[in-house]
């Protein structure tokens, strides 16, 4: 008998000087990436979110995924690119800088899909 995979809800806030959200992510089969797009590896927020939640973390750069398999993308932008490159395509988006809705994305970064300056101690377990 295959076991089914339990995860976990969190609440993540935007940290000092950020802005948006609080979005709160509970990742499901087939939509369970924590999408690193940081560089360098998985990032260590994207990893603490992965390990509170269940999900699995994603190198977005090293390998690429569906914008439907992504429960939430981790990003380190401070531009103009992927700060709304996620938003746009209604995935849940975390920037580890505090950073405001800006450029030609702009309509698309809300406060339903984008937080900003988030830290570890920004994202809380959601008991249920």
């Amino acid at each position: 008998m295959t076991e089914v995979k339990k995860y976990r809800k969190v609440r993540i806030k935007k940290g000092p000087k950020g802005w948006g959200g609080p979005l709160i992510i509970e990742p499901k089969p087939g939509r369970d990436l924590i999408y690193s797009v940081t560089g360098g590896g998985i990032h260590p927020l994207a990893q603490h979110i992965a390990n509170l939640t269940g999900g699995r973390p994603f190198d977005g750069f090293k390998s690429k995924a569906d914008f439907s398999e992504i429960a939430v993308a981790v990003i380190d932008c401070g531009g103009t690119a992927r700060i709304g490159v996620y938003p746009m395509k209604k995935v849940p988006t975390v920037d580890i800088y505090p950073t405001s809705p800006s450029g030609p994305l702009m309509r698309f970064i809300t406060e339903e899909y984008f937080v900003s300056g988030v830290r570890p101690e920004d994202v809380e377990l959601i008991d249920e």
